[in-house]
């Protein structure tokens, strides 16, 4: 067994390996570049390297300066994580080359699996069912097009080398075609070093839903059930579970087989994914096998007690699975969801700064009953776990250099609907402040129909959130419980108000039980009757509630429960009231005194700063071109510029009919958000 690994990563997953490697005793080093000095990872590891400037390819993809740490530190082995150079053959024949383990496949088995055109290949040599499409090198955009056209749109543009969503486009007409394979081609080579590009049909109701394999040197592979992981938006997974609610065992066992005999076929060792699509009859086709951890091998972790990472190391030091297939049990449900630092009221656009709050929900391990990947009787009443994987922490910055993932937030119950419940109150007790993120957009995911049913398919997103996320409208049994619970939070605030200005001992003035309460353009007449142990809150159209919780003024997290119902608030101040975010709503709640209401509706509402004309900066990033001069005039859709943030790049279009006055930005420039890019008239 190794002593000592590198972890050629950063971030969560370089995180989440040392974790099992602590565990099993094995010292570990890091790696960083000058944007990680202080990072999460670079803290856990018993030694740290520096290898270089902010930038991914000056730094963690460079393969000589990894190669450097590994000798200066004598590490016997390198776990590679995801993305960056985990499915780099040449980086792992580097390490051959040297002695040091990769832990990972072996060479030949990247080569021919890593790479998605390659991979295709021999999936139809051997007779898997695949994706129409184009496997040979495209030279430029106009191959691209007529290629595009004789597969029949939609089409799929993807990287050869790609990952995570990144290098990836999908293609209605000519147009996009060549705009797509151009932005593909450049996200490619800045991400993998790697700018081949391929085309093949995009199946337009697909779900998403891949097998986790895993493989040792000797010959045994087995698989570990499945993933379904159709919630995604642009092609980046947004919610994984294990297992699907979609299949049956028929079809997993088929599909596990399958990816099984791939495995086989390329002489696989250690974790890997073979991801398929399947249609509404449970038709599935082979897409791409990813020959590394994958993000979300969590819920896997979750349902069947596997530590996958554990497995990876020892496969890599020479032993044989000590796992069967008969060995490998199912049991309960798991849930990830990935918390990105992205704004969704902004179209999920990256935001990069200072998390001046970060307070995950307290972690909760189903530990013993999952150890043998068997239930031992029934599952015990209530029993759920919460895992949190991730690689920052509180005051740490957020960078505009690397994938924009926070965390992964898990749950795990004995069944979907209580772990899609753990879930959303998980999502509730988070605490994110700093920067804009998505916990409000997967919050509303958890409560959405489609969701909570099983009925979802890759577009779900698209479907149902054509516009972009707008937030959450909560309907008026919830209003009604939240407003209850401000209400009660609010006499609390008093009764301290009264206190502190010494106005309750002096008796000049007493905290009233009368108020009014308005949210999401509802309003609330109640009547509070306080004790010790809580309140009961009468609406004057009907009825009462009892609230209770542990709520002081300044908390920014209240546990409440509403008639004996648990509610989590994430709670704000604002004037005569509070900033009240729960279940994926943001919500300004005022309560105020009857008198105080009446004269508040007589106060006109400030009007917003007119931009209609100005094309702003969704996002904080670079100008990579500006595709109009001053005085021409633009068609709605017309591409106006592109911005690059987190790997990705972003086309801003016009909205309408207009002629440009101004440029304010070029290439090369770094924008703030909301920086003036160009005017119009």
């Amino acid at each position: 067994m190794f002593d000592k690994i590198l972890i050629a990563n950063r971030g969560e997953i370089a995180c989440r390996v040392m974790k099992t490697a602590r565990k099993m005793g094995i010292k570990t080093v890091a790696i960083y570049s000058d944007a990680d000095k202080n990072a999460l990872h670079v803290e856990m590891a018993d030694e740290a390297v520096h290898i270089g400037p902010p930038p991914a390819n000056q730094s963690y993809i460079v393969i000589d300066k990894v190669m450097d740490a590994i000798k200066r530190t004598g590490a016997q082995a390198v776990h590679p994580g995801y993305g960056f150079l985990s499915e780099n053959p040449k980086f792992a024949q580097a390490l051959e080359a040297t002695g040091v383990a990769f832990v990972g496949p072996p060479v030949k088995a990247i080569e021919a699996m890593g790479d998605k055109i390659t991979s295709k290949k021999i999936a139809q040599e051997a007779g898997v069912s695949t994706v129409p499409g184009y496997m040979g090198l495209i030279e430029d955009a106009e191959e691209a097009v007529k290629i595009s056209g004789e597969i029949g749109y939609p089409v799929m543009i993807k990287a050869s080398a790609g990952g995570g969503g990144k290098g990836m486009r999908i293609a209605w007409n000519d147009d996009e075609a060549r705009e797509g394979f151009q932005s593909s081609k450049n996200e490619a080579a800045n991400s993998f070093g790697d700018d081949r590009i391929f085309i093949e049909k995009f199946v337009t109701q697909p779900r998403h839903i891949e097998i986790q394999v895993l493989c040792d040197s000797h010959g045994n592979g087995i698989y570990l059930g499945e993933r379904e992981c159709s919630i995604q938006r642009r092609n980046q997974k947004v919610v994984e579970e294990a297992p699907s609610p979609f299949l049956d065992e028929a079809t997993r066992k088929a599909m596990g087989e399958q990816a099984v005999a791939l495995a086989k076929a390329v002489g696989y060792a250690s974790a890997g994914t073979v991801e398929f699509i399947v249609d509404g009859d449970k038709n599935f086709y082979f897409l791409e096998m990813n020959t590394r951890l994958q993000v979300e091998h969590p819920v896997t972790e979750l349902i069947t007690g596997v530590d996958l990472v554990e497995q990876m190391i020892l496969v890599a030091s020479g032993e044989k699975l000590s796992i069967t297939q008969d060995d490998v049990q199912l049991n309960g449900w798991a849930i990830e969801n990935r918390l990105y630092a992205e704004d969704p009221y902004r179209n999920f656009l990256p935001s990069i700064g200072r998390l001046t709050r970060y307070r995950p929900p307290q972690e909760i391990a189903a530990g013993p009953l999952l150890k043998t990947g068997k239930w031992q009787g029934d599952a015990p009443e209530g029993l759920t776990a919460v895992r949190n994987d991730t690689g920052v922490y509180e005051g740490g910055e957020i960078s505009m250099y690397y994938d924009p993932m926070i965390a992964k937030l898990c749950t795990w119950a004995p069944s979907r609907a209580e772990a899609i419940e753990a879930m959303r109150v998980a999502l509730d007790t988070f605490e994110v402040e700093g920067i804009g993120h998505n916990l409000p957009f997967v919050a509303a995911v958890m409560d959405h129909p489609k969701f909570v049913s099983g009925d979802m398919t890759t577009a779900f997103i698209a479907e149902e959130y054509p516009e972009g996320f707008e937030g959450v409208e909560l309907q008026t049994p919830a209003l009604r419980r939240i407003a209850a619970a401000c209400a009660a939070m609010n006499r609390v605030a008093e009764i301290r108000r009264t206190r502190v200005s010494g106005r309750m001992d002096n008796h000049e003035r007493r905290v009233g039980t009368d108020w009014v309460v308005t949210l999401q353009g509802q309003r609330f007449d109640v009547t509070i009757d306080a004790d010790h142990d809580g309140a009961t809150v009468t609406f004057a159209d009907d009825g009462a509630v009892r609230v209770e919780g542990d709520w002081t003024p300044g908390k920014p997290l209240a546990s409440m429960t509403v008639d004996g119902d648990p509610l989590v608030l994430k709670v704000g101040k604002i004037t005569n009231g509070f900033r009240i975010r729960s279940r994926g709503a943001d919500l300004k709640v005022h309560v105020r005194s009857p008198r105080h209401a009446e004269l508040a509706d007589l106060m006109p509402e400030k009007e917003a700063p007119d931009t209609s004309k100005m094309l702003l900066c969704p996002m904080p990033g670079l100008v990579v071109k500006v595709d109009v001069e001053e005085g021409q005039e633009v068609q709605e859709g017309q591409a106006l510029c592109t911005i690059e943030a987190m790997k990705m790049e972003n086309i801003l279009r016009a909205e309408k009919k207009a002629v440009v006055t101004k440029i304010n930005a070029g290439p090369g420039d770094s924008l703030a958000v909301d920086e003036v890019i160009m005017e119009f008239e």
